[in-house]
């Protein structure tokens, strides 16, 4: 618990902001293509940038997709 005393306040703010935004673009971007939305919408909330990475390789990416 003291590593999170030591953290700016507004540090904990900007990591909040940041993963919220790449929480609900996740979210959006996946109903729009069926993909999933619930899973990459959490997961975008608990890390960062990894889902992010995943999902433009795994699901925006048309070259990776088998059959397209």
């Amino acid at each position: 618990m003291d590593e999170l005393k030591q953290i700016p306040i507004w540090q904990g703010a900007l990591i909040v902001l940041i993963l919220l935004s790449q929480s609900t673009w996740l979210f959006i971007d996946a109903r729009k293509r069926g993909s999933y939305p619930w899973f990459w919408g959490m997961w975008g909330l608990i890390q960062f940038p990894g889902p992010l990475i995943f999902y433009w390789l795994f699901v925006r990416k048309r070259w990776l997709r088998k059959g397209k």
